[in-house]
């Protein structure tokens, strides 16, 4: 189920951060993270304010589409 709020236009803030902290997974897969992103944003529209990948914490602001 889709839980983001329904504010048109609305900005949010989210981090995902890796269970194992010497992984550094996300780093080493960031082209698939890269499509999972734009996987999402197909199904749900969204634009990227602004978005960070650290070894082992993906941070992205994202904002929703003015509808």
């Amino acid at each position: 189920r889709d839980r983001r709020a329904n504010t048109a236009g609305g900005t949010y803030f989210f981090t995902v951060a890796v269970a194992e902290r010497t992984s550094g997974l996300l780093v080493g897969r960031v082209d698939w993270l890269r499509e999972m992103v734009a996987t999402i944003r197909r199904r749900r529209p969204f634009e990227i304010i602004a978005a960070v990948v650290l070894p082992i914490i993906f941070m992205n602001r994202p904002g929703m589409p003015r509808v």
